[in-house]
């Protein structure tokens, strides 16, 4: 089961809902932008 504080959906009326989820990880951000192969990514 997943923790309430950090994912949460809120819904507002008529098929909107407000989502809240964690941000990721400086590390994660890091390793997405060395191995990945779109704009941005080290060559």
């Amino acid at each position: 089961m997943a923790d309430e504080k950090l994912y949460q959906s809120i819904y507002q009326g008529s098929g909107t809902f407000l989502i809240t989820k964690p941000k990721r990880k400086k590390t994660k951000l890091r390793q997405s932008r060395l191995k990945g192969t779109k704009r941005g990514a080290r060559k």
